[in-house]
């Protein structure tokens, strides 16, 4: 436990800590969903924590003797768990930073190819046939006619300058507003031709064609393509789900420390062959979650042994549990029941509950913070 100033700093730490963890696994959460994409609404069957449901880990929690030995000072298992969800954070960081990287440059090139006929990218479009290439003398341009002027290009476009092929004009392609046309002619007159196409409306689109280019482009468009889904393949894999039954009582109470731990805990090599066929961000993520929540809900368990410790002092005396409204309406109820019951350990606390004008001295929180008894919340609506 150690002096009481230390207990004091420590639930100050506590309580930043608590904040940082609650932060960290929504953003994981919300980082499962967006990596997801089309699988949405399935993103909830991934936060798990050993291998069960958020609720059934909660209900049943145990303190994990092994990776946060009891014997160890206070001050050194705030340490090793503070530590443990900084270097998740770090990791979340850098691998969220490189997904939205080639997700950006997906996005650009996918952008390159939604555009219209003036600024989209015609890699996808045109062929080699569709030029004169390696010709000393000869260009093809590719010209984009507005949709009205169609007959007006066909009838002029050989006059537009001098040493223009005939009948070297072909559709190669079309949107709502206009359709692009190869041209033939000759290299020395490609200014004149533009001036004279510009003068009639039609536009000359600065494009040459180069398949080692054209290759590229397509290439890095596959290859980011392929590198997006494999940071989250669909996986077929079944996830194993606790299931969490509730009687018709309004408050689930469930003494913490319950000896009868579920069945459901896996193995790590369980869990390894359960992400077979996922992505490695999606995998990374669901490993990484599972470890920040239970080192949330270690937080909160340290939470409430230290300031118990504060209120009711020492030897330790004091029985932790949590309690489950299944209704949101059903909190109010539930807090008038418990002041009532507990209003005896703080008398100030409770009348203070009632009358908001009176102070609790030195507690510098809100009143509706501070109840007789020890309380800490755990949201489990992670994705809300």
């Amino acid at each position: 436990v150690g002096t009481l100033d230390s207990l004091v700093g420590l639930s100050d730490e506590l309580g930043k800590l608590d904040t940082f963890a609650e932060s960290l696994i929504r953003r994981m959460a919300q980082s499962v969903v967006e990596v997801m994409e089309d699988s949405k609404g399935k993103a909830q069957e991934h936060l798990l924590a050993n291998g069960v449901d958020l609720t059934s880990f909660v209900t049943h929690f145990e303190w994990d003797m092994a990776k946060y030995p009891a014997k160890q000072p206070l001050v050194s298992v705030v340490d090793t768990i503070a530590k443990q969800l900084a270097q998740i954070e770090m990791d979340l960081k850098s691998r969220t930073a490189a997904y939205n990287t080639l997700k950006t440059n997906l996005e650009n090139l996918e952008k390159k190819s939604m555009g219209n006929l003036f600024t989209r990218t015609l890699s996808d479009i045109v062929s080699k046939e569709d030029f004169v290439l390696d010709s000393e003398y000869l260009i093809t341009l590719l010209v984009i006619v507005p949709k009205p002027n169609y007959s007006q290009w066909q009838k002029t476009y050989e006059s537009l300058s001098d040493m223009v092929v005939p009948r070297s004009t072909k559709l190669i392609t079309e949107d709502k507003e206009g359709g692009l046309f190869t041209v033939t002619l000759f290299r020395k007159v490609i200014e004149d031709f533009k001036t004279k196409a510009k003068e009639n409306k039609f536009t000359v689109r600065e494009f040459y064609y180069d398949e080692k280019e054209i290759k590229r482009e397509r290439e890095e468009m596959a290859r980011l393509l392929s590198d997006k889904k494999q940071q989250y393949q669909t996986s077929c894999v079944a996830l194993k789900k606790g299931s969490s039954t509730f009687p018709d009582h309004k408050v689930k109470v469930t003494p913490l420390g319950n000896p009868d731990r579920p069945a459901a805990g896996q193995t790590d090599r369980e869990r390894e062959s359960e992400g077979e066929g996922e992505g490695p961000l999606l995998r990374w993520l669901k490993v990484n979650f599972s470890e920040a929540f239970i080192a949330w809900i270690h937080v909160k368990a340290l939470r409430v042994f230290v300031e118990s410790v504060l209120r009711y002092g020492l030897p330790v005396n004091f029985q932790a549990v949590l309690l489950q409204p299944l209704k949101k309406s059903s909190t109010k109820r539930l807090r008038e029941v418990l002041n009532s019951v507990f209003r005896h350990l703080d008398e100030v606390a409770a009348t203070s509950i009632l009358d908001a004008s009176v102070e609790i001295p030195g507690l510098q929180l809100n009143n509706q913070d501070y109840f007789p008894y020890v309380y800490f919340q755990i949201d489990l609506s992670l994705l809300d």
